[in-house]
């Protein structure tokens, strides 16, 4: 254990661990319904030109950070420990390392853009006109719970492929996992959709006093 800590903690494997650990605890965040994915994982700052010019522009930018984190402490780690027995001198070292670490780039960004077709098809990846065509029509929540800033939903396309997309809804209606909701409205800043609870809108007289 202690020989693993010190190669996590050896250049330049050192440089991905403290990123993987707030990848890790944004991802455990996610998982318990803390956070929305998407939200306080500090990336989405970066221009959809340069993940485009990528070959990762299909992706959300917090899901291409996770990965490209992921993968460059992996090899990064593996060098390390590759390197730790070689016994080189002082500078032979620090030259590798830096070979190390563009290698680690390099595989990250190259392992990243090939699952990023297949994971891309989770994910509406059209334009805001395709977005608009989902509102009124149904959707299946996936999460927990639905409030104004948090919750997802499962939606199905004219072609028959399903994306998962956020959803928002104003009022307190229970919408739990499973449960079918009518998307009503898309918000363009937010890139997320309005919701309400089925039953509400194909039987408007439900919540009515007899």
């Amino acid at each position: 254990m202690t020989g693993f800590l010190g190669t996590a903690l050896s250049f330049p494997t050192v440089l991905f661990s403290f990123l993987l650990l707030v990848v890790v605890g944004y991802w455990l965040l996610v998982l318990t319904g803390v956070l929305d994915l998407g939200d306080d994982l500090d990336v989405d700052g970066v221009p959809g030109g340069v993940l485009a010019g990528l070959g990762l522009g299909d992706l959300p930018s917090t899901i291409v950070f996770s990965l490209l984190v992921a993968v460059a402490w992996f090899v990064s780690l593996a060098g390390t420990a590759l390197l730790d027995g070689l016994g080189l001198g002082a500078a032979a070292r620090i030259a590798v390392s830096v070979g190390v670490l563009v290698a680690a780039v390099l595989c990250a960004w190259l392992a990243t853009r090939l699952v990023a077709v297949p994971l891309a098809r989770l994910f509406p990846a059209g334009t805001e006109s395709s977005r608009h065509a989902f509102v009124g029509g149904l959707c299946t929540i996936r999460t927990g719970r639905v409030t104004a800033d948090f919750g997802q939903a499962e939606v199905t396309a004219a072609d028959g492929s399903s994306a998962v997309v956020q959803v928002r809804q104003p009022g307190d209606e229970p919408l739990r996992a499973g449960s079918s909701a009518l998307i009503y409205d898309y918000d363009v800043e937010g890139e997320f959709f309005w919701v309400m609870p089925a039953g509400v809108a194909f039987d408007p007289t439900r919540h009515l006093p007899m």
